[in-house]
């Protein structure tokens, strides 16, 4: 006998369609005009929900830009992982797993800012501050799994290497207003050489 995943009832399937409304609605509105500049009545009405209703999904409005870029986030990592597995030098693989997460970070430099000092800054109760957390750490795993694949390090110093790693793209990336990715990526990329050693 097989076991699967009860379907969704009425009820949970409404929240989970509202939540789809709120969450599309806020991606849209980010991306056309900045997270700072929308409202989360904009987003209310963008979703055809009252404000109130809104507050029962999101607390703020920087919950609410994690939600929308954390799934950014994953698929920008997801995409360097399947980039870096096609290079052989260490520096160059790194690169390889970071520009794409530098590219989504620059699609609209002033959320993804705010993104990087929500994930900073936020909750850490709340579960999409979480989920950014998870994020870098999964991003800090790759790094040292590159590390150990195309160096001589071994795993607990290329763990902590990764960290660093980690930590150089997401200060350059919330420091700069730069919106151009290579430019970011140039300088992460020298930076990281610096750190590991590396040159290339």
């Amino acid at each position: 006998m097989t076991t699967g995943a009860r379907p969704l009832g009425r009820r949970e399937r409404n929240k989970q369609a509202k939540l789809d409304r709120i969450t599309e609605a806020a991606a849209a509105l980010f991306a056309r005009h900045g997270v700072d500049d929308v409202t989360t009545q904009q987003i209310a009405d963008a979703a055809d929900i009252g404000a109130g209703t809104l507050f029962l999904y999101i607390r703020n409005k920087g919950e609410l830009l994690l939600l929308v870029q954390n799934a950014h986030y994953a698929e920008a990592l997801a995409e360097g992982e399947r980039a870096a597995t096609a290079v052989e030098g260490t520096l160059d693989a790194i690169v390889a797993l970071l520009r794409p997460v530098v590219a989504c970070n620059r699609a609209q430099v002033d959320n993804g800012r705010t993104y990087l000092r929500e994930m900073v800054f936020g909750d850490p109760a709340e579960p999409q501050h979480a989920r950014a957390l998870s994020i870098v750490a999964q991003t800090q795993e790759a790094v040292a799994g590159l590390l150990a694949r195309t160096s001589s390090v071994g795993a607990t110093e290329a763990a902590a290497l990764a960290q660093v790693v980690s930590a150089v793209m997401f200060v350059e990336m919330a420091s700069s207003p730069e919106p151009d990715v290579d430019v970011v990526t140039d300088r992460v990329r020298r930076q990281i050489g610096v750190v590991l050693g590396l040159r290339g």
